[in-house]
């Protein structure tokens, strides 16, 4: 999506739409020989993405990077466009670029280019630099600073040169957080030379995964995918009490699965939607707040999420396979409920649905979803069994099979979408008419859902890599934008193919711009975010952070989170969900895990991760600064501070989610038993959410007593937590004496794992107690099992002494030390199942429904009367 400039005529609203969606897309519109240039340099920085993804390199035995060499390429095309594209101070020099920016944009990419072009010979003096490697590694190290500043504002800025004046002025700190300070030399070295501070995991993830996702959502939203789903959404729930709403979060909630950008989803979706909304009677700011809350929620839901998410793959060590599975059941689960939070916000304005053409009764709306149900499942089972039988039966010749074989599936859908009128674009301004029909409506654009399908396939079946997987999409996606139009044109048989087709290649090239342009603040971003993580492993502040948080919150564990909660959304306000998530989860993570297992809570880090992750979205939307909220109202022609206070009292329902997965992991498919525990773990969890929609909404079948809302809030907690107050009267585990341990690693079966009770000296000379997991391997023997985790032991009266903790070992990765002592074994009680307190719960419902639908049928009995 281009920008253009605000002061070029327009509305107000329009203008602060663009003016906030600068830092999405690239802020200048330049003219002349800087168009070209700031069309060019996103024209190549996406080529060159693309190269280094694809399998080429090595088969042409050319063009190969290492992770090094790419991140520093990388960076130096974000940082080139970030002083190229955004001007030094914000409302000048808006159409044309500054010799001195060009100049500014050549030194800071020669500066983040350096550990390219001199890869060789930096490699001959690790920690030893000469004075140039010095200077240019300052001189970066301001410039990204700079680059950061005009790109996305003053916080992310500040929070850098805190942690870089932290770095340097260490003996002068306050004592709780003093350490002996490093040197301008050693600062420069560790930050810019390496990969441990800018050039870190954060730049590597945003170099290999996110570049992908963003082109691939760019791609997608040029060849008129955002439109579709738009359309789509509008057509199939449109009928609906306050249907234009609940359209407007599917289908933001569809665009944000490929744009991964709340504000970008906002400014994007938001155009249609929310005039739309306001036509059929809802409030300007609870228009803009539906759009924010729905925006906000495409960052969490799979399979293409916010950038953050690509880092829980190296952060987590887990796949993103795995990061999908623990992040599908919230993120569906949150987008329910927004949908009943809008049915219950037109419930209580009392609007109806849009009429259809040609309405269908109840028996055939109910058949259709029955047949198109039925479809999906057969033609889902024919596709995974079909290709895997060809895989099977071919080998490795399957490709060559295959691909004709999807690339023709793909002709005959546009042929088939060209038996239907093309969809036009909705004009806010036009009187709300008839719904369009939803079979046409849904027919002109499945070709769209190729890609996705080919994107879901590489990542869950065949277990590519997401940069691979990414890259197969993204060819496929170029594929259909160069081809679409002369398809459509031979089909029907009409239009100048060869006009049709330079246009295609004039969308991909205008796509390619356009992705490599959203990229500038996201790279520029983890870039700088790079920076708090090298000030972590240069002074060691995690370790500090650990005793100052746990000093702060008492050892509360629920204190902690809130206190995580708050910084992220403090953060969060200024910084992008990216960097936010790099910093605060790189501070407080650890901190949470540690925390909960001095309390007795495996905390698995997946959900700490995505804890933080929640939270730096939601600042998207929470007053004063959300910029999503700023981005609607805009749109809306509301107050920004009451949209935004809006959208968050739609969002806290997604605030709670948190909480309750640190608490319930099976939430995030963590610990289940099989088909029953899912089916069960879903229904418990949409059940609560929906209450507690009903409890914040003071609204369900009719207004709320407050009574009945605080008991609704109490079946809420009851259906997530049960074992709250399960344990209470059943306590789920026991510790036995350490000496026990043997008996019980016996009886476990192979790589589960055992929970045990250490303590011992750390490595500051404190004591500490804390609980471990311990995956315990196959073995014949107790003492061979725990050798093969890592661990010999000894016994000493009712514990057992660490005798020896192998290198890199389990035992070693879960923090058990030499020297400590086994003190106990957390061992599982018997007990009956604590999903028991769901009958009382729903019970307690059922009555509150029964007093409710009495209370609106007396007031509607009053109302008729009088």
């Amino acid at each position: 999506m281009a920008t253009s400039d605000p002061s070029n005529g327009g509305s107000a609203g329009g203008g602060n739409v663009e003016e906030i969606l600068q830092t999405e897309t690239g802020g200048r519109a330049a003219s002349g020989y800087a168009a070209v240039i700031l069309f060019v340099v996103p024209l190549v920085w996406s080529l060159f993405q693309l190269w280094i993804a694809s399998p080429l390199p090595f088969i042409l035995d050319f063009g190969i990077f290492n992770s090094t060499e790419a991140r520093s390429i990388h960076l130096a095309f974000a940082v080139f466009l970030a002083f190229a594209s955004f001007p030094m101070i914000r409302g000048r020099h808006v159409n044309k670029v500054p010799f001195y920016d060009w100049v500014l944009a050549l030194v800071a990419a020669f500066c983040a280019s350096y550990l390219y072009v001199f890869y060789e010979e930096l490699s001959t003096r690790p920690g030893a630099p000469i004075t140039q490697d010095l200077w240019v590694a300052l001189i970066g190290l301001v410039l990204l600073l700079e680059a950061t500043r005009r790109s996305l504002g003053l916080p992310l800025t500040i929070v850098a040169a805190v942690f870089i004046t932290y770095s340097i002025a260490g003996p002068y700190m306050p004592d709780v957080i003093a350490h002996k300070g490093v040197s301008l030399s050693k600062l420069a070295s560790h930050q810019w030379l390496g990969t441990e501070g800018v050039f870190g995991v954060a730049l590597g993830v945003s170099t290999s995964f996110v570049f992908l996702f963003v082109l691939f959502g760019a791609l997608l939203e040029r060849a008129g995918a955002g439109n579709y789903f738009i359309k789509v959404a509008y057509a199939m729930l449109g009928h609906m009490r306050g249907g234009p709403a609940k359209a407007a979060v599917v289908s933001s909630g569809l665009s944000g699965v490929i744009s991964g950008s709340s504000i970008a989803n906002v400014v994007t979706t938001g155009t249609f939607t929310i005039p739309l909304m306001k036509r059929v009677g809802f409030p300007a700011t609870k228009a803009g707040a539906v759009e924010v809350a729905a925006s906000t929620n495409g960052q969490l839901t799979p399979p293409i999420m916010g950038a953050a998410a690509f880092l829980m793959v190296e952060y987590v060590g887990i796949s993103y396979l795995e990061v999908i599975k623990h992040a599908i059941l919230p993120a569906l689960i949150s987008y329910v409920a927004l949908i009943y939070i809008v049915h219950l916000e037109a419930c209580k304005l009392n609007m109806q649905g849009i009429e259809r053409l040609n309405k269908p009764t109840l028996a055939q709306r109910m058949l259709n979803w029955v047949v198109i149900l039925i479809g999906l499942i057969v033609v889902t089972l024919a596709v995974y069994y079909g290709i895997g039988w060809m895989k099977t039966l071919l080998g490795e010749a399957a490709i060559w099979v295959l691909a004709p074989l999807l690339v023709l599936v793909y002709v005959a859908l546009v042929g088939y979408a060209t038996r239907f009128p093309e969809l036009e674009e909705d004009d806010p301004n036009k009187d709300m008419g008839e719904l369009p029909p939803v079979g046409p409506t849904v027919k002109t654009g499945l070709y769209f859902l190729l890609p996705v399908v080919v994107l879901v396939w590489c990542l869950t079946v065949e277990r590519f890599s997401p940069q691979l997987s990414a890259f197969w999409a993204t060819l496929f996606m170029i594929f259909i934008v160069i081809t679409q139009r002369p398809l459509k044109a031979f089909f029907r048989k009409h239009g100048d193919f060869g006009r049709l087709t330079l246009d295609g290649f004039f969308d991909l090239a205008h796509s390619l711009a356009t992705g490599a342009r959203n990229m500038v603040g996201i790279g520029v971003a983890t870039a700088t975010a790079g920076i708090v993580v090298g000030t972590v492993t240069l002074t060691g502040i995690g370790l500090v952070m650990t005793a100052f948080v746990e000093f702060l919150s008492g050892g509360n564990l629920l204190l902690m989170l809130i206190f995580t909660a708050v910084i992220s959304l403090i953060l969060g306000m200024g910084l992008p969900t990216t960097a936010n998530y790099i910093v605060v989860s790189t501070l407080m993570a650890p901190v949470i895990v540690t925390l909960g297992a001095q309390n007795g809570l495996i905390v698995p880090l997946i959900a700490v991760h995505l804890f933080v992750f929640y939270f730096g979205i939601l600042a998207d939307d929470t007053p004063p600064v959300g910029l999503a909220a700023y981005a609607a109202a805009a749109i809306s022609g509301a107050d920004p501070i009451r949209t935004g206070v809006q959208g968050f009292t739609y969002d806290i329902r997604t605030a709670i989610l948190p909480f309750m997965f640190i608490f319930n992991t099976q939430l995030l498919l963590i610990g289940l038993t099989g088909w029953f525990d899912l089916l069960v773990t879903i229904f418990s969890a949409v059940t609560a959410m929906l209450v507690f929609s009903a409890a914040t909404q003071g609204f369900w079948f009719t207004k709320n007593y407050k009574w009945e809302t605080l008991l609704l809030l109490l079946i809420t907690f009851t259906m997530f937590r049960p074992g709250y107050w399960w344990d209470m009267i059943y306590p789920p585990t026991e510790d036995r004496p350490g000496v026990q341990v043997m008996e019980y690693v016996e009886d476990i079966p192979a790589d589960q794992p055992i929970i045990l009770k250490a303590s011992g000296m750390n490595i500051d000379g404190d004591e500490v107690s804390t609980y471990v997991r311990l995956p315990i391997p196959a073995g014949e023997t107790p003492e061979q099992r725990l050798m093969e985790a890592g661990l010999e032991l000894s016994p000493d009266g009712d514990k057992m002494v660490v005798d020896f903790v192998a290198f890199g070992s389990p035992a070693e990765r879960v923090g058990i030390q030499f020297g400590w002592t086994i003190d106990a074994v957390q061992v599982e009680l018997p007990r009956p199942p604590k999903e028991l307190m769901f009958i009382p719960a729903l019970l307690l419902l059922g009555l509150l429904a029964y007093g409710q639908l009495r209370r609106r049928a007396r007031e509607e009995t009053m109302g008729q009367t009088a």
